[in-house]
């Protein structure tokens, strides 16, 4: 349990020092930021000190408030990287049900990233829509997912794939009693 905290702890750290250097290459204040983001002052300012591990759901209103990757609060950037399955930086949404693993992130502040997700037994993920622009490329790699795009569901099993515009209202349904993987690309293009 000791090296979770550690994890969140470093993680929590590496994430308020993210957001503080966007912040300021963005000349905007706190106050400036929250507008963008819809996420309190209070809050962004425990997150750039270190002290507050934001769920899911609060890291995607700054990136998409920001208008960058998730993968750019998350990832230190190297030449040569190796994402190895439940290492690394992850985050957890509000409910538990869906797990992300940041993997890549392709050409700097980036038209694009890589993640893996995991999704529980018979959960519900809805990250809501993301900024104009989002394109999410999604493989189930593992399991079973019951897609909902606006008012439609798509049914796919292991290796289906969708694409579709990410600013459209969405949600990641796990009907199975086993635990789905998902392989997430997106893009950007604003």
């Amino acid at each position: 349990m000791n090296s979770n905290i550690t994890d969140a702890e470093a993680l929590a750290k590496h994430l308020g020092a993210t957001l503080r250097k966007l912040r300021q290459e963005r000349k905007m204040s706190l106050q400036e930021l929250a507008a963008v983001t819809s996420v309190s002052k209070l809050t962004l300012g425990n997150i750039e000190r270190g002290e507050a591990n934001p769920s899911l759901a609060v890291i995607w209103k700054i990136a998409n408030g920001l208008a960058v990757p998730l993968s750019v609060l998350l990832n230190e950037q190297k030449d040569i990287q190796i994402s190895r399955c439940h290492e690394g930086n992850k985050v957890v949404s509000a409910n538990e049900a869906c797990t992300l693993e940041p993997m890549f992130e392709v050409s700097g502040y980036g038209s694009s990233e890589i993640h893996r997700a995991f999704l529980q037994p018979h959960s519900e993920y809805r990250p809501g829509a993301h900024q104009q622009g989002v394109t999410e490329y999604v493989t189930v790699m593992a399991g079973r997912l019951r897609m909902k795009i606006e008012e439609e569901y798509y049914e796919l099993n292991q290796y289906d794939s969708i694409t579709f515009n990410g600013d459209k209202v969405h949600a990641y349904q796990n009907p199975t009693s086993e635990i789905t993987v998902l392989h997430f690309v997106m893009t950007y293009t604003n």
